[in-house]
């Protein structure tokens, strides 16, 4: 009685708690960040071993789950969030049933002087600039790969239709190369499909992670980080963010566009963008295609972590909405659809590329459910995939059952 007690109480801590699991070689911390002034959850905090390449970030309710090896002697977990302070904890002191608070009250921000070097004010939109003039020092100027979690979603009209997940390797070339990262997919485990409008047949893109590889700013030199063209910049307010601080720039190109980018304050990296385009006035920045899709609306997220004076993807998220038209009559609205895509980065490979086990295997024509292998129950035990919220339990569940 004694022994199923413990097991159930221990269930429980998992999922609303940290604590510690040293088990063979492994330890895992699990817990929720909150807003210490208003207790408010801080989704996609970063969660790192102090110093490292391997870390989590906390899912949007601010929970998370962080698996790392105890033989390597790292002690000190690192948890970060733009706009709040940063703390550092020793795993031995998580206890159970502790929440982590983190400020946003900092003080010091008056010392933050917006100069360059010439004591001449900056403006906002000469912070940009100043920052795209500085991409080839502050992002990798030779090969990496990053290693993480892709979670697809998607649903059609009020109707969730996909949910598929899968832990993958990603080859990237220099900054300065404009060449998309090769695929490694590693394991997939979960891919629900429920049935999908006819339209899908003949017209569905199939390999949702292209679209995430493919709309890399910094790489492929195009959105609001030129400083060009239409867009008008306005410095908003300055942020701490890993004991430094960065520019918040509210970025416009009317009437579709807009933007915000967070700027470090001494190396001008960009730390985080966000890109939204919207319909104005019910028409769209982007024609309609020939399959019949329109993209009434788009939303963008990238934010960067450094490592070894170095930025590197941390996460990215794109969420479109699309109005999906009949060709034969183009008035004729056939559904709405909305995908979501995300990509954890869990882990920073810059060393010895060359003997990194990596092997390019994604068919870019198949879709990942058909390219995925038998599950694999021990690779997910140990495996650094963010924590599903409530939200995403009940689609999952949803799926599950018409897939019945």
């Amino acid at each position: 009685m004694y022994k199923t007690t413990k097991i159930i109480i221990s269930s429980i801590l998992l999922f609303s708690s940290f604590f510690i699991n040293a088990q063979n070689d492994r330890k895992t911390i699990t817990g929720k960040i909150l807003d210490k002034e208003n207790n408010e959850p801080i989704p996609f905090a970063s969660v790192y071993l102090k110093g490292q390449r391997v870390g989590t970030v906390s899912n949007e309710e601010g929970e998370f789950i962080f698996h790392f090896s105890s033989l390597d002697g790292y002690d000190i977990i690192t948890i970060s969030s733009i706009g709040y302070e940063s703390i550092e904890k020793n795993v031995n002191d998580f206890i159970p049933n502790q929440r982590i608070l983190i400020s946003s009250k900092i003080t010091g921000l008056n010392e933050v002087v917006i100069m360059s070097t010439k004591n001449r004010r900056l403006t906002a939109k000469q912070i940009v600039k100043k920052a795209y003039k500085n991409i080839h020092k502050n992002y990798p100027n030779k090969p990496y790969i990053l290693e993480g979690f892709v979670r697809d979603l998607q649903k059609e009209d009020d109707k969730y239709v996909e949910y598929l997940e899968c832990a993958a390797k990603f080859y990237n070339q220099s900054t300065s190369s404009e060449i998309e990262a090769e695929v490694e997919l590693v394991e997939i485990r979960n891919n629900y499909i429920a049935q999908k409008n006819p339209w899908n047949e003949q017209w569905e893109r199939k390999n949702s992670i292209i679209d995430l590889i493919e709309d890399d700013f910094i790489r492929f030199d195009y959105g609001p980080i030129l400083g060009k063209n239409g867009w008008k910049y306005e410095l908003e307010d300055i942020l701490p963010y890993n004991n430094k601080y960065v520019y918040r720039i509210k970025a416009t190109d009317e009437p579709f566009q807009k933007a915000i980018l967070y700027i470090d304050t001494e190396s001008f990296a960009f730390v985080k963008l966000e890109l939204t385009r919207a319909s104005h006035n019910g028409k769209s920045w982007k024609r309609r295609l020939t399959n019949g899709e329109e993209q009434v609306y788009y939303n963008v997220i990238f934010e960067y972590q450094e490592y070894n004076n170095k930025m590197y993807l941390k996460y990215q998220k794109e969420e479109d909405t699309w109005k999906i038209y009949d060709t034969k009559k183009p008035s004729k609205l056939l559904f709405t659809k909305n995908p979501k895509k995300e990509l954890f980065i869990n882990k920073i490979i810059t060393d010895s590329i060359d003997q990194y086990p990596f092997k390019q295997n994604m068919n870019i024509g198949v879709s990942l459910e058909n390219q995925s292998k038998e599950y694999n129950a021990v690779f997910w035990s140990k495996y650094n995939a963010p924590q599903k919220t409530k939200e995403l339990s009940k689609i999952e569940q949803y799926l599950k059952e018409i897939k019945k």
